[in-house]
């Protein structure tokens, strides 16, 4: 994932692996993360390919700066071209399977989560702000209206994760636990 990262970063122009590595944080940055421990082989691997080149950058040795190839622009817009497909969300994996596990550690974990959903809200509501901003500023806008679209998808995504996630938490703080109310009712009914 992360080649295909690069590439469509690459595709707007030359780019050093900071530089990369900012504007994933800032843009694909709320649903895609990569370290500079994969970022860097990623690049090494991609010059290896043929995909991306090595180009200077203002003279200075120090600064490694990218450029995306034919070959590279090629197989990024084959890859963009396939049909689209969800990804796994682990944390609604093991939200399935929540009622084992013991409540005390459930209501922690699920505070904690819900308090990265509202952090992460917040700074996805101060991006949007910005970036309101800056598209009213914009002579063609709908040129990136897929782009736009994505921080519009996650903001009310994660609006509607919050809200979900407050409502089970209500109801997980409002009940006592009797026998026969799941798995980790009669766990702990035993203790």
């Amino acid at each position: 994932m992360i080649d295909n990262v690069i590439l469509g970063i690459l595709m707007e122009g030359p780019q050093t692996g900071y530089g990369l590595k900012s504007i994933i944080e800032q843009s694909v940055g709320f649903f895609y993360s990569a370290s500079y421990g994969s970022l860097y082989p990623a690049l090494k691997r991609l010059a290896e390919q043929g995909a991306i080149s090595l180009l200077e950058s203002d003279g200075s040795k120090n600064k490694k700066l990218y450029a995306l190839e034919p070959s590279g622009r090629e197989r990024f817009l084959e890859w963009l071209g396939e049909p689209l497909t969800r990804s796994r969300n682990e944390h609604l994996l093991k939200f399935f399977f929540y009622d084992y596990l013991a409540e005390p550690l459930r209501g922690e974990r699920l505070a904690g989560f819900h308090a990265v959903l509202r952090e992460e809200l917040g700074r996805l509501a101060a991006v949007k702000q910005i970036v309101d901003k800056e598209t009213e500023e914009l002579e063609n806008p709908e040129n990136y209206r897929f782009r736009l679209s994505v921080l519009t998808y996650g903001f009310r995504y994660l609006e509607m994760a919050e809200r979900w996630l407050g409502d089970l938490r209500s109801k997980e703080t409002g009940k006592h636990h009797h026998a026969g109310q799941g798995p980790a009712a009669e766990e702990n009914k035993d203790e």
